[in-house]
């Protein structure tokens, strides 16, 4: 009867309008006010789901549950870099191994540095989450199935395990005690009693000279069995781990040419452990030189497309490039003559870098504030982006302009991502669920950078805004009955005029 009439039955549309007009008092005011009733608990619960998990309800039903049961299928977007004869199995692989955690390869040692943060402010820089994943790591690199033949390995397996340090610190003495050649034993107290850096140095140095004996050892019996071979894996991680610690502080006592010599040495010992993320060390060690001949030859070896990338590579690379036009670059010359093939190229690479881990920016802005990195990253996370800018935020205000050069452009990134990310540019997707973990391995007191911000879906404002339209005509008709049916039929008139 809204439709617009036609001949001799104009007046019975009338009297179906006035008829409806009429007992809009009655169905008003309790009908609209239970469907207000309904749509509010849903919408408290959509509210709620959103905020815990980042999606909207309704949406995550109807993709994983109504979608397979119509017959939709949900297409995988190809992964920028990678050829369509390697598959999905090739596409995977890349995935899975950027978005584990990581070992963070420039972790500061939690006695001389970490501990001495607590003291001072009163606040734990590591979670516990973050403590118990190095603990794990520590008992995988030192600990091995050989172990239950020597005592001092014993007490060790148990130190890593302990969850208080003066007890983990004490079984190192034990172990000590049983035997002054335990290597895992000197680590230990290097990275957790030393409160100085030149104490723990003293450390390492101690776990280095047991570490190699018991390495030579380990490599006259490698071809025996497997336990053997287990043995040298763990007298190798040890060896390995005891070097690059002491080339870490070299660094930091400022003997940086001898820190760089002691990486490249180790890299050239044992080319296969490039997983342990050394070339980092050494980037950063030759930035602080301003070696940058160097650095860019470290960068054409690991910048690789088969190797998972970080953001040391990645805004490493693009420090070169801006390097060479920063000093110049001038964002109102570049609008009136446009940029040229240097600036097109350095800007190309901020932008590489920026949609590779987008929190970075922020922190060599100085946009926020930056706190000690974790012992564990996330790539492309905040975390990742945290323990990069603490390391690295020097190396840009060093190069005249390079700063000037990232806050003209980065933001120019996200205009070249499709939205809603459902496909990357450069990189695949941005995972959606780094901030749970970026979370867990950051302190409380860190405001954890989100990308990309979380919107609220349309359907969530939709029924927003309904439930309260509802709750708000269900109040005037109750208080108002006859001015509400006044009003229905001058809006019922209104908007038919053929009906005047």
């Amino acid at each position: 009867c809204l439709r617009r009439p036609k001949g001799g039955r104009r007046n019975e549309t009338i009297l179906l309008i006035l008829n409806f007009s009429n007992e809009l008092n009655d169905f008003l005011p309790w009908n609209w006010a239970y469907a207000s009733f309904l749509f509010f608990p849903l919408q408290v619960f959509e509210w709620w789901y959103f905020k815990k998990y980042g999606t909207c309800f309704i949406e995550q039903v109807s993709v994983s549950h109504l979608r397979p049961l119509l017959g939709g299928a949900e297409s995988n977007p190809p992964v920028p870099g990678f050829s369509a004869s390697n598959g999905e199995s090739e596409t995977n692989r890349q995935s899975l191994s950027e978005c584990k955690v990581w070992r963070n390869p420039l972790s500061l040692f939690r006695g001389a540095e970490y501990s001495r943060y607590t003291w001072v402010t009163g606040k734990e820089p590591l979670t516990y989450y973050d403590m118990n994943l190095s603990a794990q790591d520590h008992q995988t690199f030192f600990t091995c199935d050989t172990d239950f033949l020597r005592p001092s390995y014993i007490v060790m397996q148990k130190a890593w395990r302990e969850r208080n340090p003066q007890a983990r610190i004490k079984a190192a003495y034990q172990a000590l005690e049983l035997n002054n050649d335990c290597a895992a034993a000197y680590v230990l107290l290097a990275e957790e009693e030393a409160t100085t850096i030149i104490d723990a140095e003293k450390y390492f140095k101690q776990a280095l000279k047991a570490g190699e004996a018991v390495y030579r050892k380990s490599q006259h019996c490698h071809p025996q069995n497997s336990q053997h071979e287990a043995q040298l894996r763990r007298d190798t991680n040890v060896l390995v781990y005891v070097k690059r610690r002491l080339a870490m502080c070299a660094r930091k006592l400022g003997r940086i040419k001898e820190a760089v010599k002691m990486m490249r040495d180790l890299m050239k010992e044992f080319p296969l452990l490039s997983m342990l993320n050394i070339h980092e060390n050494l980037l950063e060690a030759l930035l602080e030189l301003q070696a940058y001949a160097d650095v860019q030859a470290v960068l054409a070896k690991y910048d690789d497309i088969s190797l998972p990338k970080s953001a040391a590579i990645c805004y490493t690379a693009a420090l070169l490039k801006a390097r060479a036009v920063s000093d110049r670059f001038s964002a109102e010359t570049a609008s009136r003559r446009g940029l040229s093939t240097a600036e097109i190229s350095a800007v190309e690479a901020i932008h590489r870098a920026v949609e590779f881990n987008p929190h970075v920016p922020k922190y060599l802005l100085e946009m926020k504030s930056l706190i000690l990195p974790p012992e564990h990253i996330l790539k492309r996370g905040d975390s990742e982006a945290v323990a990069y800018a603490f390391f690295h935020l020097q190396h840009w205000k060093r190069i005249e302009g390079a700063l000037n050069l990232l806050h003209c452009t980065w933001e120019g990134t996200f205009r070249m991502i499709p939205y809603p990310l459902e496909k990357g540019h450069l990189f695949y997707p941005y995972a959606s669920w780094t901030e749970t973990a970026d979370r867990e391995l950051l302190p409380t007191f860190h405001n954890v950078s989100v990308y990309p911000q979380k919107e609220f879906p349309f359907f969530m404002h939709f029924t927003a805004g309904l439930c309260s339209f509802s709750a708000m005509l269900a109040f005037l008709t109750h208080q108002f009955p006859e001015l509400m049916v006044i009003f229905a039929k001058a809006v019922s008139i209104v908007s038919r005029p053929g009906l005047a």
